[in-house]
């Protein structure tokens, strides 16, 4: 067995360092620059949840404020901030549905159904998503645009979201004059919810549709 000296086993590193030590430390450099840029990614998407939750938050206080105009007003503008910077947050959204509220408030349809149809082709959520369609819904018939309201209201729902979009439905199909569409779709509302009684409106519609038969 032979055994090397030191000087040959430095000059056997000095040798390997000189063919493969720039690439070696070149992919050393790259996987630390991944591992902390994935990390410093991961820091700057707390960081902006974090600020868009706050500035969420101080805009539902100006909105739910009793100070009139002068809060919504702000409620909007605050709204309109986080949606500018924080566009790759939920929050974003969250804020667009408000803006979408004051505006049908402020009796500016148009400006609610752009802000709604913004977020149905762009939510990757499809709870919000559904919310969006509903109040989508009642903007355009607030618009006397019953029947592509109609076609608004699409994808499979379950649940309380099921009872709220039929309802949605029956009062459509209503003002269209089509009363037995509407009478099933209070029914199939009914039958969604878990515990009917707790949606008696419901129950009145189709106490007053059968009133009308």
């Amino acid at each position: 067995m032979t055994y090397e000296t030191e000087e040959e086993q430095v000059e056997k590193i000095k040798e390997l360092w000189n063919k493969h030590g720039v690439p070696l430390l070149t992919g050393v450099v790259i996987a630390l620059a991944g591992v902390f840029g994935w990390q410093g990614w991961n820091n700057y998407q707390d960081n902006q949840a974090a600020n868009a939750s706050a500035l969420y938050q101080t805009m539902l206080e100006s909105v739910l404020a009793d100070g009139g105009t002068e809060d919504r007003a702000r409620g909007a503008e605050l709204a309109e901030q986080i949606r500018d910077e924080y566009s790759g947050t939920r929050y974003a959204q969250f804020a667009a549905l408000m803006q979408a509220r004051l505006a049908v408030e402020a009796e500016d349809l148009p400006a609610a159904e752009e802000l709604l149809n913004e977020i149905v082709g762009d939510a990757g959520d499809p709870v919000l998503e559904e919310v969006a369609r509903q109040r989508l819904a009642r903007v355009l018939a607030a618009q006397d645009r019953a029947e592509e309201a109609l076609e608004v209201l699409i994808g499979d729902v379950t649940g309380a979201l099921l009872a709220s979009r039929e309802e949605i439905r029956g009062d459509l199909l209503l003002d269209l004059g089509r009363e037995n569409d509407a009478r099933t779709a209070y029914q199939a509302a009914l039958a969604a919810l878990e515990d009917p009684q707790a949606r008696p409106q419901l129950q009145l519609k189709l106490d007053d549709l059968a009133e009308e038969a």
